[in-house]
């Protein structure tokens, strides 16, 4: 049976942060590899990761939403991005049915339900009536980045 240390036969342990994550991974990289190829933090993939869950939050909107959302926008728009800068919401805009120049709804994107429900909760575009109805999703990620 062989030793561990044997095994590794000089290999050392590099932690690897991921941007995604901010999760702490490790990978084993021979130690004679030179500086040049090691991997840089912040850039590299987790290891053996499953794909992230996401909250997809879909809103529908009055069908007279352009002349209503006027004195809520900047209460909505400052509410998502105050979100994506803690990291709660990853995207959000309008969603038009083909064709059409109104929006019939939006779509936002959250790391968590709670998140979601969050925004729901905070939201001018809900307590002030513009949005007639919402549904939160669980989403699992498996291709593309998010």
């Amino acid at each position: 049976m062989m030793s561990i240390s044997r095994i590794l036969n000089g290999a050392s342990l590099v932690a690897v942060t991921s941007r995604l994550s901010l999760s702490q991974t490790t990978a084993f990289c021979p130690s004679i590899v030179s500086a040049k190829w090691m991997p840089t933090f912040g850039t590299a993939t987790r290891l053996f990761s499953s794909p992230p869950t996401r909250y997809l939050l879909s809103y529908e909107y009055v069908p007279d939403v352009l002349e209503k959302r006027g004195p809520h926008r900047e209460g909505h728009i400052g509410l998502a991005k105050d979100m994506i800068q803690e990291g709660l919401c990853v995207s959000g805009g309008p969603s038009f049915t083909p064709g059409d120049s109104v929006p019939s709804g939006a779509l936002f994107i959250f790391t968590s339900k709670e998140a979601a429900e969050k925004f729901v909760a905070e939201d001018p575009y809900v307590s002030n009536g513009i949005v007639t109805g919402h549904e939160i999703a669980e989403w699992s990620v498996v291709v593309g980045s998010n």
